[in-house]
């Protein structure tokens, strides 16, 4: 199996998730370890599940997972972006604001961000074992596990680096980090419809 490979692709395919991470961690008013370890564990174990699923999907998938994967993505960060905005809008006039990013974080929203973020994960599960030579099974759970690690990392480190980020730029943070996730949405769209 391809290592160097595998490494390239599991930092590539957790780009978005990273980037999410440091928009969700410039949003939260207090980040403890359970927070980031909610998120670093959701989304490693969503880009560890998504090329396994495309993997046992296989080819005959693939044009469906290509023609829907960008609009999920599209909307799902862009309905959670504008909400962030609007509740920052609401704590600007005083109005009090849900506990969603004081050190917690509803299921139904990080759920939203793993998929959004690990869709593209679905596609490239299909030619994953192409890419790196994984063709057996062990290979290609050593494959996603990997990916899975990876992934976990990057996010854990991207929500205490979203945070410092966030206390640097105070008030306005949440607004930033809800522009953040619609723009991720639509670069996601852009290059899919873009390799269309």
């Amino acid at each position: 199996m391809d290592y160097f490979s595998l490494l390239g692709i599991s930092v590539g395919l957790a780009a978005d998730a990273f980037a999410v991470c440091i928009a969700s961690g410039t949003a939260a008013e207090k980040v403890t370890f359970n927070y980031a370890s909610k998120f670093a564990l959701c989304f490693g174990l969503f880009q560890a599940a998504m090329p396994a699923a495309g993997w046992f999907i296989g080819k005959a998938g693939e044009n469906f997972i290509g023609a829907v994967s960008h609009w999920i993505a599209l909307l799902l960060l862009s309905y959670i972006g504008a909400d962030m905005i609007r509740e920052a809008v609401k704590k600007d006039r005083g109005d009090t604001p849900k506990p969603s990013h004081c050190g917690k974080i509803k299921l139904k929203t990080l759920l939203g961000l793993a998929v959004a973020t690990s869709i593209d994960a679905l596609a490239a599960g299909v030619i994953l074992p192409s890419s790196i030579g994984a063709h057996t099974a062990p290979q290609m759970l050593a494959a996603v596990v990997t990916i899975g690690i990876i992934t976990c990392a990057i996010c854990y480190a991207g929500i205490y680096i979203g945070k410092k980020f966030g206390e640097l730029c105070s008030r306005k943070a949440e607004i930033f980090g809800g522009i953040i996730l619609i723009a991720i949405g639509l670069k996601i769209f852009i290059e899919h419809a873009a390799g269309q």
